[in-house]
């Protein structure tokens, strides 16, 4: 009976005078062998109850059922006869079973170029872009990057200048060699060594006659990178990786010996060029292995030697809580404790609709006494218009509308009205994307269609499409394999055959365009010059005979069907929410840049999905959990983290956001290109246009996709412009709240508890309240002690950013 990919067994064993239970797991979970130059490795690992996990390969015994078949050298199983047969694992009084399969075992393997000589270039690090890998190669000779072109690799070897290379009457002779193993002089010193794995496969294939593959060749088609994860208990702790290759014929190979492995983190965790892993001081990595076109990694979480710790019981309030909890606890991290009302509700108000709450609905807030008031009163603030300003002020950004050369400023007002109507009426999300992707008509007749006047470059719109909407920067694809994820330039060209057939055309009036399926048009791959057939990113390759190439692309893109459409679009609720993104940056989506919990991201994505891409009740997930609500103060075991949101963040509010609590806090007016007096700066339809204050505070222009264009990071410049420019000082004196109240006859104390509401949605605790005072009593001119009182609070950090 074949096991389940987590082969483990429960036993009792003594620790400290207690009984718990532990775990073993034996990965790979089956072991196949094929012809005589098979191997397999494997790792044993041990878990125990509180998470700690432990490499127990040494210390396990191995025995199988049938030993003809095969033999063990170390950590490796050998071939030696035709059959099936189990290995069995002992440990700790348990014991797994581990499926074994041998076939032609008195068989050898014939070389490959590609099987086998491409990879070693790679794991010596040849075709790197600092070595031969460059686009203009290295002393003369290039090799494709990565190994993208392995036809054109074995010309350049082979053909480029025949007998200077490669040396096929004495294969030890040949240049390709003897650089390699230093015996002559090479830039890049000794890359493998006389004698080893590496040398052998290369004279193998001079031997050979330096023979190209078939082009029926089986190619790897997947990778597993064993053990899925390692929580490691103090510095110098080991685990070895092992990685496995599946290929196209049915047959999988150990390929740990020929995988580049890195580390996202050194300080938490190396790994060597053995794929063993040292644990260093606390913190996450995250460990990759890279073979062929496949790059896979896989979380390691490294804790101070015999680390005690007691997880509090931190309240849940939905699936939110349980997944970051789940995180904490490996981590062993214990959350802040949840925030005061008067903090949420300014947090919230923020965050849900762009300002804050006036002083007659924070005081409302206060001094309800209903249990469950914090829910209702994000439901109140989901409903509002100024929600759905604020995300048609994000979706603007994303799709770049901004009135240019190619789009007027009617097609982009007629652009951004569509955008807005259909988030005021919350149409979901997939259904309004499928109509952009799929557009065709008048720019002013169905203003979606400006989308492809925006930017009409085939491959740009590619990569503007596959970060916006799945989260990737593929442009690294265009030119060579992506050196850092899974995209090779097949992917690339193949999502931008979609595109290849966008048709455009003028009309009576010169400011609009006609965007149409010219039902012609092909995309040539750059190094093999063949047009590519249309496939989505990551999936099949659809039937596009006849049909709107954007059609099918958008009915796959905004579906179930493609995993990265919900993830992507939680992940960007999630970074407004937090200032960062379970992935960050949240157009950054790559194998090196992994999720901080991808389970979180996964359920996020999925309930996404189950809610009919109605973000309106992410948003409400995000906003009523434990999670979100949770202090800005730091416990003693989270002061250092800042990936697993264990307290709550403190962020500078964005620049339109900034400029609206401005106005609304001075009780003033302001006037934008375009919209009446009074109107909100997040309500600017055109990228193009600013103000001095909102460039200075990082409004971003919208001339790219790029999430890197909204700057929140402080400058000296803003805080100038806030101490001295035209915008606090000059809102205070002609709003005049303060000349207003003292006509009304508040006293110097409620006028300044009524500033504190107003800024900072908090009464002034009674330090702040006496030395305040006392400062305004003393002043001769009260308006102005106040007014300064009113600037100082606006000028505060606490005004200027939200916690």
């Amino acid at each position: 009976m074949r096991l389940a990919h987590l082969l483990s067994l429960c036993a009792l064993c003594a620790f400290g005078g207690e009984s718990f239970a532990q775990t073993i797991a034996v990965y790979p979970p089956d072991i196949n062998l094929e012809t005589s130059r098979d191997r397999q490795s494997f790792v044993v690992q041990l878990t125990q109850p509180d998470g700690i996990t432990r490499d127990v390969t040494a210390q396990a015994q191995i025995t199988f059922a049938n030993p003809a078949l095969v033999k063990l050298d170390k950590f490796h199983v050998l071939p030696v006869a035709d059959g099936a047969t189990e290995m069995a694992v002992a440990f700790n009084g348990q014991t797994v079973k581990v499926p074994v399969k041998v076939t032609k075992a008195k068989d050898d393997r014939a070389i490959s170029f590609k099987q086998d000589v491409m990879p070693v270039f790679m794991r010596a690090g040849c075709n790197t872009g600092g070595c031969h890998g460059a686009a203009r190669g290295k002393d003369g000779f290039r090799l494709s990057l990565f190994g993208f072109d392995p036809e054109g690799d074995h010309f350049r070897l082979t053909r480029e200048l025949n007998g200077r290379r490669i040396n096929l009457a004495l294969p030890a002779e040949s240049t390709l060699l003897e650089k390699a193993t230093g015996k002559v002089a090479h830039t890049g010193g000794g890359k493998i060594k006389e004698g080893d794995e590496y040398y052998q496969t290369i004279t193998r294939w001079l031997e050979a006659d330096a023979p190209m593959d078939a082009p029926t060749i089986a190619l790897p088609v997947s990778m597993e990178v064993f053990p899925p994860s390692a929580v490691l208990d103090g510095k110098s702790e080991k685990q070895r990786i092992v990685v496995r290759a599946k290929y196209s014929d049915g047959t999988d190979r150990d390929v740990t010996s020929l995988a580049l492995f890195l580390t996202n983190n050194d300080t938490a965790a190396k790994i060597d060029d053995s794929g063993a892993v040292t644990a260093g001081e606390r913190g996450e990595a995250f460990v990759m292995a890279r073979f062929y076109t496949f790059t896979i990694g896989v979380p390691f979480i490294t804790l101070p030697k015999d680390l005690k710790f007691a997880w509090p019981n931190a309240p849940e309030t939905n699936y939110i809580d349980t997944l970051v909890h789940n995180k904490l606890k490996k981590l062993r991290i214990e959350p802040s404790g949840v925030c005061d009302d008067a903090t949420f509700v300014r947090r919230v108000y923020l965050d849900i609709i762009g300002g804050l709450p006036t002083p007659e609905e924070y005081a409302r807030f206060m001094v309800s006494a209903l249990p469950n008031k914090r829910d209702l009163l994000v439901d109140e603030l989901l409903d509002r218009k100024e929600f759905a300003e604020l995300w048609v002020l994000k979706w603007a950004e994303l799709l770049q509308i901004r009135s240019s050369n190619e789009v007027s400023y009617k097609a982009m007002l007629l652009y951004y009205g569509w955008l807005q109507e259909k988030i005021a009426k919350n149409v979901p999300t997939d259904v309004w994307v499928k109509e952009l992707l799929g557009a065709n008509g008048g720019t002013f007749k169905n203003p979606v269609t400006n989308y492809y006047q925006l930017e009409r470059d085939v491959l740009k719109v590619t990569e503007n499409v596959a970060q916006v909407f799945m989260g990737m920067r593929i442009q690294c694809a265009q030119c060579h394999n992506h050196p850092f994820d899974r995209w090779t330039m097949d992917d690339y060209y193949g999502l931008a055959s979609f595109f290849t057939q966008i048709g455009r055309k003028g009309t009576d009036d010169a400011r609009e365009l006609v965007v149409f399926n010219s039902g012609g048009g092909e995309v040539n791959h750059p190094v093999r010059g063949r047009p590519m057939p249309s496939k989505f990113l990551g999936g099949a390759a659809p039937d596009v005979n006849g049909k709107d190439r954007r059609t099918v692309l958008a009915n796959w893109l905004a579906s179930a069907d493609n995993p990265y459409f919900a993830k992507n679009l939680s992940n960007v609720v999630w970074n407004h929410f937090f200032g960062q993104g379970i992935v960050n940056e949240v157009d950054d989506v790559r194998i090196s840049n992994p999720a901080s919990n991808q389970e979180l991201l996964d359920t996020l994505g999925k309930k996404f999905t189950e809610y009919k891409y109605d973000f309106k009740k992410l948003v409400r997930d995000i906003c009523t959990s434990q999670t979100y609500q949770r202090s800005t103060q730091p416990t003693k075991t989270n002061e250092g983290d800042t990936r697993n949101f264990a307290r709550g963040p403190v962020r500078r509010i964005r620049a339109e956001t900034m400029l609206d609590v401005i106005t609304q806090v001075t009780d003033t007016k302001n006037k934008f290109q375009g919209l009446p007096l009074g109107a909100r700066a997040v309500q600017i339809a055109d990228g193009g246009v600013s103000t001095y204050f909102l460039t200075t505070f990082g409004r971003p222009t919208r001339e790219t996709v790029c999430s890197c264009e909204v700057r929140l990071e402080p400058t000296l410049s803003q805080s100038l412009h806030l101490l001295n420019g035209e915008t606090v000082e000059p809102k205070i004196a002609q709003g005049n709240l303060v000349g207003k109240m003292l006509q009304e006859k508040k006293s110097p104390a409620q006028i300044i508890e009524q500033i504190y509401v107003r800024c900072l949605t908090r009464a002034p605790k009674p330090e702040e309240l006496k030395n305040l005072t006392a400062i305004v009593d003393a002043a001769k001119d009260k308006k102005q002690a106040l007014e300064d009182v009113f600037w100082a609070v606006m000028n505060s950090r606490e005004f200027m950013f939200n916690h």
